[in-house]
């Protein structure tokens, strides 16, 4: 089902790095000046679903305080060391004000009740500090609860006698699969434009985009599909929902104020929505906000707050200190078991559904600088980089969850840059590894290739035949053993397919290479989710060459072109590809649908 969503001037502009529009934090970004129809809630209703009361102001305002309860109830004597503890904690979130703390005592035991107040400068520290410290251990009995002071007073205002609820008539769900029943085998594609949104058959028979839903102002920001189609989700100021079924209604939603991206698991059990705050002090770093939940219950398992600093480590940093997305990672297999991050010197995985810390404590990796999960199997696949000035060299490891035993490592030397590369059958995976030449003035490609399936895990490595050659994109074949690599120094360069198992008597240390065809204009790979057919697209610079490529033939099956193309997406059977032009170019914005074999049905 591929997205064909239009981009922004300012959106293609932050997509030119390949991050996602508004992550981790854009200055110039403002949700106010999103302008939504007048009574219009967009399906989603306000919290509670009740209607916002007017906030109650003094001189300072009560959004900027919280309350935090279930504190220890001590003594006058430990009375100041336990303010010193509290005030220290939230200091390190935002400034509390002058005078901005109350923990109030008892007039005959002279303890403290185990609350207090806390007021900070703006209600975004506010909101920050409840998000960042709910739940928070102060020791082993004392476990923070946080609230908003102006939710105090809808909880005062709830009733002491119980009120026995009216028994609701059950609902049933709709069928979240429906689409995969249709006579036709057709499958559906989602497609954005101004405010409004469609969800369209691909009939290829008639060659035309049937209409299936359409709604105006769905979304404020952006709609995505979930993995395997079941939900379409919508982002709004107040949060995130998730629509499906026959008639798209609203299946559940999920509260995360200015949300800005989101991210299910492989088999949409959990949903990631991911949100910044700007800090009030201009040399301060935003604040970055990720929720976990459950799709089906909608229950928020898990909050992780912080600076972006704490985040921006290693490859989840970008090249200007920024986040690359996702941080947040999700291992493969049919479980949606393990969550992780990275972190210094470390990994941090979380164990679904609790999403609590595997084991208490991270996997320690001195060095560490990316992973990847298997798409198929609790391993993961880790880069250290080398230490201590060299004379450690740089590690590639398979690491097993939960045991954590290390199934397989390679030690390397002179490296540059390292890229991970799985399989999605989990299968292969590659490991692209640019070393320094002797002198250190110019780097060259290699390829580490590892078969995880097999016995003791065997490595191949696979050396271009020249190679001062750069390479500009890499993909494996999703049902075989195949990979595409384009490579070259030049503006059109060569493109090779090579396969980890073959008949052919041309073998490149244990890599049968099928055949290499030069000067291509070309800089992605695009393979079929099938296999066997692939797409060479030359985007954005390359003004959207096309290449329909037949990777059994090893020859081109024709050649297009989709002027401006921005992006490229096969449906999920292989048999359409679709082609978009993002917002970015409003002359030549929309799309096109084409045949495997690059003959054009529609546009």
């Amino acid at each position: 089902m591929p997205e064909l969503n239009d981009l922004t001037a300012d959106e293609e502009r932050q997509f030119a790095e390949g991050q996602p529009r508004g992550f981790p934090f854009d200055p110039e970004f403002r949700m106010e000046d999103v302008m939504l129809p007048e009574n219009d809630d967009m399906g989603i209703a306000s919290e509670d679903d009740e209607v916002a009361e007017e906030e109650i102001q003094t001189e300072t305002g009560f959004g900027s305080v919280i309350a935090v309860d279930n504190l220890p109830q001590v003594p006058p004597e430990k009375q100041e060391k336990l303010a010193a503890v509290i005030k220290r904690l939230y200091a390190q979130i935002g400034t509390i004000r002058e005078g901005g703390f109350w923990m109030p005592t008892d007039e005959e035991t002279k303890l403290t009740k185990g609350f207090a107040f806390i007021e900070f400068l703006t209600p975004e520290e506010a909101q920050a500090a409840k998000q960042h410290t709910q739940g928070y251990n102060l020791d082993k009995r004392h476990a923070f609860k946080v609230n908003m002071f102006d939710e105090l007073d809808k909880f005062l205002k709830t009733s002491d006698s119980y009120e026995a609820t009216e028994d609701k008539e059950y609902q049933p769900t709709e069928n979240l699969q429906e689409w995969l029943m249709d006579r036709r085998g057709r499958d559906q594609f989602i497609i954005r434009y101004g405010d409004e949104t469609e969800v369209c058959w691909n009939d290829h028979q008639k060659q035309l985009a049937e209409q299936v839903y359409k709604r105006s102002f769905w979304t404020e920001s952006f709609v995505q599909w979930s993995p395997k189609g079941s939900y379409v989700t919508t982002v709004h100021t107040q949060g995130t929902a998730v629509w499906g079924g026959p008639s798209f209604g609203r299946i559940q939603r999920f509260s995360h104020k200015q949300v800005r991206l989101v991210d299910f698991s492989p088999n949409e059990k959990y949903l990631i929505t991911y949100s910044s705050q700007d800090p009030s002090n201009p040399r301060d770093k935003a604040t970055v906000i990720f929720n976990v939940f459950d799709i089906r219950t909608g229950k928020k398992l898990r909050n992780f707050t912080g600076s972006v600093d704490e985040f921006a480590v290693g490859a989840a940093a970008g090249t200007t200190g920024m986040l690359k997305w996702p941080v947040y990672k999700w291992a493969g297999g049919p479980h949606d078991k393990f969550l992780a991050r990275l972190g210094r010197n470390a990994i941090s995985v979380y164990e679904a559904p609790e999403m609590v810390l595997l084991d208490k404590k991270s996997l320690k990796l001195e060095g560490i600088q990316d992973f990847e999960w298997s798409p198929a199997a609790d391993i993961l696949c880790a880069y250290q980089s080398e230490q201590a000035g060299g004379n450690l060299p740089a590690r590639i490891s398979l690491i097993r969850l939960p045991d954590r035993a290390e199934l397989r490592q390679k030690n390397l030397f002179s490296v540059s840059e390292v890229r991970i590369y799985w399989h999605p059958q989990g299968d292969y995976v590659a490991v692209q590894v640019d070393r320094y030449t002797k002198t250190r003035k110019s780097t060259y490609t290699s390829f580490e290739l590892f078969s995880v399936k097999d016995k003791d895990i065997p490595m191949e490595v696979l050396e271009l035949p020249n190679k001062t050659d750069k390479v500009t994109d890499f993909a494996w074949e999703p049902r075989g053993s195949r990979f595409a690599i384009l490579h070259g120094d030049g503006p059109r360069p060569s493109f090779s397919i090579y396969a980890m198992k073959s008949d052919l008597k041309t073998t490149v240390k244990g890599v049968d290479l099928i055949g290499t065809q030069p000067n291509k204009q070309a800089n992605q790979i695009h393979w079929s989710p099938q296999g066997k057919y692939l797409v060479l697209g030359g985007l954005k610079g390359m003004n959207g060459q096309l290449e329909f490529f037949n990777a059994d033939d090893f020859e081109p099956m024709s050649a297009a072109e989709h002027f401006m193309c921005t992006d490229i997406e096969w449906d999920p059977t292989g048999r359409f590809v679709a082609t978009s032009v993002g917002h970015v170019h409003q002359m030549e914005n929309g799309f096109n649908l084409w045949l495997f074999n690059g003959t054009e049905l529609y546009q």
